[in-house]
């Protein structure tokens, strides 16, 4: 029997051909959240349709971008009959009247100007002409446009995507289509990653916990910019193209179509067989293309995770470990790009070489009717230049679905966030203002997605003017029950209800404004400590900045920095001691004055003097608001006017210190005396 190790067995192989050609990332790059990344042709056309919605706040810049688009295309029009004049009536030396097959109407002015002038006349005109098309539209050979030097990766097409823009046209047409489209994008652009970046924000506390942050500014970044081209690939450009390529068509048919029908035929078959090469690779490039994207979305991830706890990795060694392993993401991500590399070449090779046969197919049997009189050297070049036009456009419009598969896969990456639930999702519209009657768990149970129970079965009463400590073991749901009331989590039996309403009848915002949460970590930005406390309260005045850094115990040390209050923190606040930053935390929550105050351990790393400073501040302002302290100390729980002791998910018992003290048969006695007298307890 094979254990597998043999290259050749079939399941070695089906785990190379997976490999290459991906599973859209499911099983490779850790993803909990976005796993489901197989896309449909009919999803794909669902999602390109959401894209095109996008142009309804830019829909004058995008009517714009047509006309110029579109517009373009018509001096091309003139070309093929232009060079027929050449041939036959400058070089062939013909009379304009000596015409055997009528010119297309448009051409009726041109022929009027040249009428009765000699070939060398002739000449001059049309030359004259044509360095009036070149300043106004330049030549399709060369457009315009601004763009990067980039490799193939997402992330250096990015900046392109975002600010590049461009042209088929050069002059002065192509110099303004290449500003409206840049402006076009940037728009579009703005628009989705601001709608993008603010769903993110609003995600569920666990979803936020299972999203990894490298693949989220991976999103906003590199993915959001790439919807535009989705936009331009299916209206824009193959609308243009189907007009110009219409026109010929029937250019071919006005002029030729009863001396040669069959070239009729002909030009209108070079569109469905194009599309019949292209489209059977639709699904396998959306494949490479988002294996691509989850590979570049892990290397940035382990980018942010190694460099957001770069202090643990230094710490404990771990730098050449981070280092293989950040090489290592960054190697499959280059892999990937390479895959999708060769399977763009194989498709774009197949196309060419099909089309390119037809085309010369067709351009023989021109070729033999000039040889047998039945048209002139000029309809040649006539009709090679509309046939090389049309055969472009079935090219172009045969690999539009076939190019919109790369940008699907950013496509689908964007609008999952988007369309991820939000916290506010579950709730109402109410407004709650002044508490009066605090806050209430009826029935209340809670169990994480992985199903296990953290909180059970759960009712207790909070009620306003109070502080409350939430005291117990590890594990013992303590910031689950605390995370309910602001929402952060939901119940999965029973409600919360603030004043007697439950929760989920108030709007979110409105909520959150009346409760603040203090976390245990200390979440501060890289800004001054005026900033920091601005994102709580932007309104704050001076004054109440100032109090609630001293009700916090913060001056002592802002006292002594150059820049005082306006000190640039380093990263997360680390140029702080862990005191320092829990302070300042706690200065922050301070600021918002809600009505429900929530501390987690905010005296885990005081020291005696500065803990019983903010339990003093706390039972003060305590008075005209609800303040929880979720505690393991016993100097700060013993000034609580209510404990609520927790084991297992489960409140087991309520009360003040003394009473539940004076129980031989409290659980929280016993966990008391299990603790020990803390060493910061007042003697």
């Amino acid at each position: 029997m094979s254990d597998g190790s043999d290259p050749n067995t079939p399941r070695r192989r089906e785990g190379l051909v997976e490999s290459i050609f991906g599973k859209g990332g499911r099983a490779r790059y850790d993803d909990k959240v976005d796993i489901d990344t197989e896309l449909s042709n009919k999803e794909t056309f669902f999602l390109v349709g959401r894209a095109v919605g996008l142009l309804k706040p830019v829909k004058k810049l995008f009517f714009a971008k047509f006309l110029l688009s579109t517009g373009m295309w018509v001096p091309g029009l003139l070309l093929p009959w232009i060079g027929k004049i050449i041939v036959d009536h400058v070089v062939g030396g013909k009379a304009l009247d000596d015409v055997e097959l009528r010119y297309p109407p448009f051409m009726d002015p041109i022929l009027a100007s040249l009428h009765g002038l000699g070939p060398m006349q002739i000449m001059m005109v049309l030359s004259i002409m044509y360095v009036g098309l070149l300043f106004f539209i330049g030549t399709r050979a060369g457009g315009t446009g601004a763009y990067l030097y980039e490799g193939s990766d997402a992330a250096t097409q990015a900046e392109n995507q975002i600010s590049g823009g461009g042209s088929e046209a050069g002059g002065l047409w192509g110099l303004l289509e290449y500003w409206v489209n840049v402006r076009l994008t940037q728009r579009m652009v703005n628009l989705l990653r601001t709608d993008l970046f603010e769903g993110l924000t609003r995600l569920s506390l666990t979803t936020v916990q299972d999203q990894r942050i490298g693949d989220s500014m991976y999103r906003v970044l590199y993915d959001a910019p790439m919807v535009p081209d989705v936009v331009y690939q299916l209206t824009l450009r193959p609308l243009a193209i189907l007009i110009a390529a219409l026109i010929q068509i029937y250019l071919i048919e006005y002029t030729y179509g009863d001396i040669s029908p069959e070239l009729v035929w002909f030009a209108w078959s070079a569109f469905p067989i194009a599309i019949a090469i292209t489209f059977p690779f639709s699904g396998l490039i959306r494949r490479t293309n988002q294996t691509k994207r989850a590979a570049g979305s892990s290397t940035t991830s382990s980018m942010e995770e190694s460099l957001d706890s770069i202090t643990a990795v230094q710490s404990l060694g771990g730098m050449d470990r981070e280092k293989e392993r950040f090489a290592e993401r960054s190697e499959e991500s280059f892999l990937r790009e390479r895959y999708a590399i060769v399977v763009w070449a194989i498709v774009i090779a197949l196309g060419g070489i099909f089309l390119s046969s037809l085309l010369i197919y067709w351009g023989r049997g021109v070729a033999h009717n000039v040889i047998v009189g039945l048209l002139t050297p000029g309809d040649f070049f006539a009709l090679i230049g509309i046939l090389v036009a049309i055969f472009y456009a079935a090219g172009e419009l045969g690999d539009t679905w076939i190019f919109v598969q790369e940008p699907a896969a950013a496509l689908r990456r964007v609008f999952f966030f988007i369309d991820q639930e939000r916290d506010e999702d579950a709730h109402g519209e109410e407004e709650i203002g002044t508490l009066s009657n605090g806050v209430t768990f009826e029935n209340l149970s809670y169990e994480y997605p992985d199903g296990s129970a953290a909180l059970k079965e759960i009712d207790l009463e909070l009620p306003t003017n109070s502080l409350v400590a939430i005291v117990g073991p590890t594990g013992a749901g303590k910031t689950s029950l605390a995370y309910m009331i602001p929402a952060l989590l939901r119940p999965t039996r029973g409600r919360v209800l603030i004043d007697g309403i439950d929760v989920t009848r108030v709007h979110l915002d409105s909520l959150r404004r009346q409760v603040t949460y203090v976390f245990q970590e200390h979440l501060l930005l890289s800004e001054s400590i005026r900033d920091n406390l601005g994102i709580a309260n932007p309104d704050a005045t001076e004054s109440e900045l100032i109090a609630a850094l001293q009700t916090a115990g913060c001056m002592d040390f802002i006292a002594s920095m150059p820049q005082g209050i306006d000190t640039v923190l380093g990263r997360s606040g680390e140029t702080l001691s862990v005191g320092q930053q829990q302070r300042l935390s706690i200065a922050r929550g301070l600021i918002r004055n809600s009505q429900v105050l929530i501390l987690d351990e905010p005296t885990a790393a005081l020291d005696p003097v500065a803990e019983n400073r903010l339990v003093e501040a706390l039972t003060e302002i305590s008075k005209d608001r609800l303040v929880i302290v979720i505690a393991h100390r016993l100097s700060t729980i013993r000034r609580a006017d209510r404990i609520v002791f927790m084991d297992r998910g489960r409140v087991l018992e309520v009360g003040s210190h003394d009473t539940l003290m004076r129980d031989d048969e409290s659980q929280y006695r016993r966990y008391v005396m299990l603790q020990g007298i803390d060493s910061h307890e007042e003697r």
